[in-house]
């Protein structure tokens, strides 16, 4: 897996203070992406130990709420198994930490795939720019979901995070 940055001390891209890892790698071409550069899965940096060390420093520091995986697309395929992986880990190190993760394939084509056991907060759904609304919180266009992963998954239904 490549990616392209590790954000630290983010606001923006899930509920408190968060990590965020951006990989390389995406199918969906969004119109207007904030991030293009991200799409061609051989661009960026190679994921190695040194890169998960820097995310579990992070993730160790006792104001960070925890990680969200964004992109790019986590869940293009190339990305699954070392994503699935390292969320896995993270939540087996980092038990009070949440990870949220951002895709564009919605939650109906995720059913049943590992990385959802591992996942509290999923953002569902290309951006779409003709959907875009500034005043929305964790996502880009009205289309796009914020599901609470563990209720849906015990549910069995959508159930959207609380904001």
């Amino acid at each position: 897996m490549r990616y392209h940055n590790i954000t630290k001390d983010d606001m923006l891209n899930g509920d408190g203070l968060r990590v965020v890892l951006w990989v390389s790698g995406c199918s969906h071409c969004c119109k207007d992406c904030q991030n293009p550069i991200t799409w061609d899965s051989g661009n960026g940096l190679i994921f190695d130990e040194a890169a998960k060390e820097e995310v579990f420093e992070q993730l160790s520091k006792d104001y960070i709420s925890g990680i969200t995986f964004s992109g790019g697309d986590p869940l293009y395929f190339q990305n699954v198994p070392e994503v699935t992986a390292l969320a896995n880990e993270i939540k087996e190190k980092f038990p009070a930490r949440t990870i949220w993760l951002y895709t564009g394939y919605l939650w109906e084509e995720l059913r049943g795939k590992e990385i959802l056991q591992y996942l509290d907060v999923l953002v569902d759904g290309k951006f779409v720019t003709e959907k875009k609304d500034i005043a929305l919180k964790w996502k880009g266009s009205s289309n796009q979901r914020v599901i609470d992963v563990q209720r849906s998954l015990k549910e069995g239904n959508v159930i959207l995070h609380a904001e």
